[in-house]
């Protein structure tokens, strides 16, 4: 019974652990490193504290080692929805159509999109518009959906933005 209490313990606590480093990672990537770094600290002496535990148990049960690989493989679940759930955040989207068409271009602005639009050539040497897009991170799906009913051979590029001055949103 201890055992399986143990196996419990360092399931849970892993899972928080993990979902905390996801958490940490997004944070630093945009800039946030004095909270990065206050969660970096909380998120080792958990690690520290449960992998003790774990290490100098009496216990050699393979189910301590399978709680330790099933708390990180969920921590990492968990960490996941809560990033996408709680970080806001912008993304650029570059589109290159399939050919230069001013309609498609008007159809996204009429939707509520901001668009600047520049004049490529691909490697067909076929003149093109590449769109470039700033949306909120939320928007993506309906941006990708009508993209697609547009020009369903479009290109697609979507980047993290890690700053944004001036400009239009909606």
């Amino acid at each position: 019974m201890e055992v399986l209490l143990l196996c419990l313990e360092i399931f849970f606590v892993r899972i928080f652990d993990v979902a905390l480093s996801t958490v940490r990672t997004i944070i630093t990537v945009k800039g946030k490193t004095v909270l990065a770094s206050i969660i970096g600290f909380i998120e080792v002496l958990i690690w520290f504290l449960i992998v003790r535990e774990a290490l100098n148990t009496d216990y050699s049960s393979f189910l301590v080692g399978m709680s330790y690989a099933g708390g990180y493989a969920v921590g990492t679940l968990v960490g996941g929805f809560f990033s996408e759930k709680l970080i806001s955040g912008n993304l650029t989207v570059q589109v290159i159509l399939s050919s230069a068409n001013d309609e498609v271009v008007s159809f996204i602005r009429k939707n509520g999109f901001a668009v600047s639009v520049l004049d490529v050539k691909g490697q067909d040497d076929v003149k093109r518009y590449m769109l470039i897009i700033e949306i909120k991170k939320k928007e993506i799906t309906s941006l990708r959906k009508l993209i697609k009913e547009l020009d369903d051979k479009a290109f697609i590029i979507v980047n993290e933005t890690k700053m944004v001055q001036n400009g239009y949103f909606r």
